[in-house]
């Protein structure tokens, strides 16, 4: 049996952080200790630059297979998730074929057994992510033990849809995950309606398209009952909304992209595809709402919103372009670049208990990373099928050192 002494790590808890200490990690275990012995018959490793927390939780990460294997496979992507410090994961259903029956929710989650991260699966609720017929949603949550039911990249328009899943998933406690904005609204749109996309001359993606989508589907949840997490958030007035709804009683949760709070609408002024994503970047007003949104606990968890694309999808004229960011491992390094604004208790606590009380989870496993450690992040380091994002080939800071999961040791910098 491998033991392993960590060296000189503090620990990031329940809103506090720890000054160094060691840790032992035998067998399934990971024990503090308080003291330093030279004669520790296993492998030592030096922490002293790092942090640990509780294994990293992600509630949106996009995947290719089946049917779309040269974007992401099960096997690359639960590899990214590992090498980017998370331990699980939530695996929206637009593949092809859907994951819409027991059939591709099986096939996900058996071929993901042989690997690390645990993933969840979030079951489609419409044929083929199409807003009309429902899917076996009764029957892939009591075969295949799914709880979590969305549409993925695409919203839920349908209000009597909307209205009838809701009354579904109350017979089991399920939680609708709602990428939540009007697509008419937005018909068109390559980026943020603003003076930005009038400089250049592009469609725009006004707010209003998420705050009436948001609006419309709160009072949907006030008369059905049920439970609704609201995904990616972009615009000060759907933090508002969810506030309200919150301080309300409803059954409400809510995520944002991290990269919302790192880029804006004047990014897009070299026209770089990578920074073509949906919802699009916003303006300097939305990203305060957002920031005071995390700290006030309006919004419960940061999320990768993990969306590869092939070479041929994203290098294309701007408008041609498919939306979507590769985020996983960069995530480390835009949480580096968000600290000394927000700190790393806060953080943390949007990628491990936030998201774990939303999936009502406890996962046994832990995160280290070295926030100061930099590392090039090109084709050798890249674990992903895809590169879509604008930061790659660039040297980024903040490196996840181990991953300690499923009673293994993994040195994710190796």
């Amino acid at each position: 049996m491998s033991s392993y002494l960590l060296r000189g790590l503090r620990l990031i808890a329940n809103g506090e952080i720890s000054s160094k200490q060691n840790f032992i990690f035998q067998g399934e275990r990971l024990s503090p200790i308080g003291f330093d012995s030279d004669n520790f018959s296993g492998e030592v490793i030096d922490c002293h630059d790092c942090y640990i927390s509780a294994g990293w939780i992600d509630l949106r990460v996009g995947l290719g297979e089946p049917g779309q294997e040269y974007r992401e496979t099960v096997e690359s992507l639960c590899q990214s998730l590992t090498v980017s410090g998370f331990s699980q994961a939530v695996v929206m259903p637009n593949t092809d074929p859907v994951i819409q029956s027991k059939n591709e929710v099986d096939f996900v989650l058996n071929k993901a057994k042989a690997f690390n991260p645990k993933l969840e699966i979030m079951g489609a609720v419409t044929k083929n992510n199409l807003g009309e017929d429902l899917t076996e949603i009764l029957d892939m949550h009591f075969q295949s033990g799914v709880t979590l039911f969305g549409e993925g990249v695409k919203p839920l328009a349908n209000s009597d849809r909307y209205m009838k899943i809701l009354q579904y998933l109350q017979k089991f406690d399920g939680i609708l995950f709602d990428h939540a904005y009007d697509p008419l609204l937005g018909i068109f749109g390559q980026m943020h309606e603003g003076e930005i996309s009038t400089q250049l001359g592009m469609k725009g993606i006004p707010n209003l398209a998420e705050d009436v989508a948001i609006q419309r589907n709160l009072e949907i949840l006030r008369y059905t009952g049920g439970k609704v997490h609201f995904q990616t958030l972009s615009t000060a007035k759907g933090v508002e909304l969810i506030r309200k709804a919150k301080a309300e009683g409803l059954q409400v949760t809510a995520d944002v992209s991290i990269y919302q709070l790192l880029f804006s609408d004047t990014d897009l002024v070299s026209f770089d595809s990578n920074f073509k994503v949906k919802p699009p970047f916003r303006g300097a007003s939305d990203r305060e709402a957002l920031i005071e949104g995390l700290q006030d606990g309006t919004i419960d968890a940061l999320v990768s919103n993990h969306q590869p694309q092939d070479f041929d999808s994203k290098f294309a004229e701007f408008d041609l372009a498919s939306f979507g960011m590769a985020g996983l491992q960069t995530f480390l390094p835009a949480l580096v670049k968000l600290a000394p604004e927000l700190g790393w208790k806060l953080l943390i606590e949007k990628i491990t208990s936030g998201p774990s009380k939303i999936l009502n989870a406890s996962p046994e496993a832990w995160t280290v990373w070295n926030p100061s450690q930099e590392w090039l992040y090109n084709e050798e380091s890249n674990r992903s099928l895809s590169s879509n994002n604008p930061w790659f080939g660039q040297t980024l800071q903040g490196k996840v050192k181990l991953v300690i999961q499923k009673g293994k040791l993994i040195k994710t910098d190796e």
